[in-house]
């Protein structure tokens, strides 16, 4: 029986098919980034969204990144990276925790995120500002898909998972990727979802192949 790789997710991969399970919407509020030490940064659609302001370079602060491709994206517009999280916004809490409470961060966000993390440090007396630069909302492209029981299914993100599942559901056995243990916890219950061994779609594409 023929499968298609379903790659859920706002990146493309060659060997799947890409449904971007978003449509995400960019802010642009007034900030005062000569206000802050470091930025937090934990979605590649940050630097994109820095971009559209007209800040010189040296205005951008060192940046702690959740993962390799925040930094990568944050890298591409002149920035510098304090430190990687693995992946996950809980861990940032003790890169935080490696700087004097006196340093002041700016947490650059979508609108709704999924962990507290910057709560978590101002509970524990860490300078940590947030600002909200844009909004994910669920794509409508997704009605129109309709997938097999053969087909695997890739999920990059809680919010893919739960768009997904405005319009579609899981068939029994069906084979689920899922590229960390945030997403992981969206899947229900009553499902097998693989977690892949690198947050990456690399990874998640080398484990379906294996499915």
């Amino acid at each position: 029986m023929s499968k298609t790789i379903y790659l859920f997710s706002i990146s493309a991969h060659p060997q799947a098919r890409q449904i971007n399970p978003l449509s995400i919407n960019f802010f642009k509020p007034e900030v005062d980034f000569t206000k802050y030490d470091n930025f937090i940064i934990t979605s590649k659609q940050i630097a994109k969204i820095l971009s559209f302001y007209e800040t010189k370079r040296e205005l951008l602060k060192p940046a702690l990144c959740i993962s390799k491709q925040s930094a990568k994206s944050y890298e591409a517009i002149g920035g510098t990276i304090l430190a990687l999280g693995k992946g996950y916004g809980d861990t940032l809490v003790e890169k935080i925790q490696e700087y004097k409470k006196s340093t002041k961060w700016l947490y650059l966000r979508a609108e709704t995120i999924a962990s507290d993390f910057a709560q978590i440090c101002r509970n524990d007396g860490y300078d940590i500002d947030e600002v909200v630069l844009y909004e994910s909302k669920c794509s409508k492209n997704l009605k129109d898909i309709r997938v097999q029981k053969s087909d695997i299914l890739i999920f990059t993100s809680p919010s893919s998972v739960m768009c997904f599942l405005e319009h579609n559901n899981f068939l029994e056995g069906q084979k689920i990727v899922v590229i960390g243990k945030t997403t992981l916890k969206k899947i229900p219950k009553e499902m097998h979802a693989v977690l892949s061994k690198e947050k990456t779609i690399e990874s998640c594409i080398q484990i379906a192949h294996t499915l």
